[in-house]
């Protein structure tokens, strides 16, 4: 747990989580029915941030021997990578998103600003919530990629169970099972590229499935 305090860990978690808040400044401004003040939500943002981003710097190099950021990513697993991302948005523009967009349609941007804002906010916080922060946390207690991995999936799982249960909307069995496999499979896969590749290579895997927006949109 020490490591969470050394200056060099601090120092790039504070950069980190600011860069964090700045980007989710669009989201927050755009989001119709913001129940706090900006500030106090952004202030939020920051400070979780710094927590999580702490575990990722803290733990991830320590326990895969592999950097955070890179940009020498293998050809063959930045193809793999991509063709997983086009498969799965494939997946979700054809079969999934139809059903969903009835459900929640809050989830779906109505225009290119609110997609960029919601690609931003995913990109900077919700991937740190929910892929970098849980394999960190995971890695540094089992000491295990593969535990990390499904312990990261299971989360993943767990959350989209707390979601349909709180959902003013039912969900179909058959619409549920769907998501449930996909969540394992794309969680599965996110984790698997991350570790190899960074977050540069999760980013951009999350970045395809995003992307898919743009086609209703435009």
């Amino acid at each position: 747990m020490r490591r969470l305090v050394r200056p060099k860990v601090v120092t790039a978690a504070a950069i980190a989580a600011a860069s964090s808040a700045a980007l989710s400044i669009p989201r927050m401004l755009l989001w119709a029915k913001r129940p706090l003040p900006l500030w106090y939500l952004e202030s939020t943002i920051f400070l979780s941030g710094f927590v999580l981003w702490a575990f990722v710097f803290a733990w991830h190099t320590e326990y895969t021997h592999r950097p955070v950021f890179t940009l020498k990513i293998k050809p063959s697993l930045f193809a793999t990578a991509t063709l997983a991302g086009i498969l799965a948005t494939i997946a979700l523009h054809f079969f999934l998103d139809p059903a969903l967009r009835l459900i929640t349609p809050e989830d779906y941007p109505g225009d290119f600003a609110h997609w960029l804002a919601s690609t931003l906010f995913g990109l900077a916080f919700t991937q740190l919530f929910l892929l970098f922060a849980p394999v960190a946390w995971a890695l540094r207690l089992f000491r295990n990629e593969n535990v990390a991995l499904w312990l990261t999936v299971f989360f993943n799982v767990f959350l989209l169970i707390l979601r349909t249960q709180v959902s003013p909307r039912p969900f179909p069995h058959g619409l549920f099972m769907e998501l449930f496999a996909l969540h394992v499979v794309m969680g599965y896969l996110g984790v698997w590229f991350y570790l190899r590749g960074g977050i540069f290579l999760a980013s951009w895997l999350s970045l395809l499935i995003e992307a898919r927006h743009l086609l209703q949109i435009f």
